[in-house]
């Protein structure tokens, strides 16, 4: 069941529970609480199951008509269980009904590492676009492929 959060210290509470127990997708500390800080003022939606929260999903406004995927868990014993899919259906509605035209997510260029090409996966399969990929914003170790679409 996604529902949306709108308490702040809830929303940092499921947030860091999730992306710390994801550390190989957000093993950088300082990004990681970047995150879990930066997720208490955005539109913050949840996934539940038997009673405790499974994953998340914050959505970021970056223009009039675009919002920003900006971070998304899903615990990795709740992978591949709908639950991702889930949360981000709810996000296209709660996006379209806040008046935006367009989504964009950022993740790791395909091909770089194993764990991010899944997500890159994810991402395509539901509906993203690849866009640009920009190595300036996360360096060249780590080129940031930007995906867009419409809503």
């Amino acid at each position: 069941m996604v529902k949306k959060i709108t308490d702040k210290d809830t929303k940092q509470g499921i947030a860091r529970n999730i992306l710390e127990a994801l550390n190989q997708w957000f093993e950088v500390e300082e990004s990681r609480e970047q995150y879990i800080a930066e997720s208490a003022d955005l539109t913050f939606l949840a996934a539940e199951e038997d009673g405790a929260y499974v994953g998340f999903l914050c959505l970021k406004k970056t223009g009039n008509a675009t919002v920003e995927l900006a971070v998304m868990g899903v615990l990795k014993e709740y992978h591949r269980r709908g639950i991702g899919r889930a949360l981000f259906d709810e996000a296209v509605k709660t996006a379209k009904a806040e008046g935006y035209s367009f989504m964009q997510v950022k993740t790791v260029r395909m091909g770089v590492y194993e764990d991010y090409d899944i997500t890159n996966m994810f991402y395509i399969s539901c509906g993203f676009k690849e866009f640009e990929v920009i190595n300036a914003v996360w360096g060249d170790e780590n080129p940031c492929q930007i995906y867009v679409m419409s809503l």
